[in-house]
């Protein structure tokens, strides 16, 4: 059975590894980073036409300073970050495929974007940005991370390919694959790997597609 390691911080982590054991992969829990909240002062909404959200944590680490801004519709960057919106009494008028440029050119009516981040972030044109979580570097045992070999790891950012590139210096690249979201992600890894396998969409239905589909 292909063993694939899942880098991404919880709660998408476990959603991953859920996802993975359903198509019959067997998935290593690994997260590298756990998201944080930082605290942040909510602007005024009548300035904005709606809210850009590029990750559930967003909805999730914001606190009480959403709800000054919660009659804002939403742009979310995918359908999970979508669904976390509405689960928090949001309403979301537009949905992207995963990716945040893409979701932005479709905000076309919302010309004044306000976007609830993570400390690093993308910046997307004509978006003002609110520092509302960070990611913060988790400790990783050398056992799990050794489960990669003969195996695949699952990369859903470039920093956490950045980080498995790094602490992944002791193993054999030939022996390992990574799988990322998008080629950006994966050129983040740098080279040298057994195999690079990129989803034709950001997203995790993709990537597992791409994951079992034959070499």
């Amino acid at each position: 059975m292909m063993r694939a390691l899942v880098l991404r911080p919880e709660p998408g982590n476990a959603r991953t590894c859920a996802a993975l054991a359903a198509a019959g992969i067997a998935p290593v829990a690994l997260p590298l980073f756990a998201a944080v909240p930082l605290a942040w002062s909510p602007p005024d909404p009548e300035a904005y036409d709606a809210l850009l959200l590029t990750s559930a944590q967003a909805v999730r680490l914001a606190g009480v300073g959403l709800a000054r801004v919660a009659g804002l519709p939403v742009v979310a960057v995918g359908a999970a970050t979508a669904a976390a919106a509405r689960a928090a009494g949001l309403e979301v008028a537009v949905v992207g495929d995963g990716d945040a440029a893409a979701a932005v050119a479709r905000a076309g009516a919302f010309p004044r974007l306000l976007h609830l981040a993570g400390r690093d972030h993308v910046a997307q044109p004509g978006a003002d940005i609110l520092t509302v979580y960070a990611s913060e570097p988790l400790p990783v045992a050398t056992d799990v991370l050794a489960a990669a070999i003969d195996g695949v790891a699952l990369l859903h950012s470039a920093r956490a390919a950045a980080r498995f590139a790094l602490i992944a210096d002791d193993l054999p690249r030939g022996r390992v694959r990574i799988a990322a979201l998008s080629p950006a992600i994966a050129a983040s890894a740098g080279g040298g790997w057994a195999r690079v396998i990129v989803a034709g969409q950001p997203n995790d239905r993709a990537l597992i597609e791409a994951l079992v589909a034959p070499d």
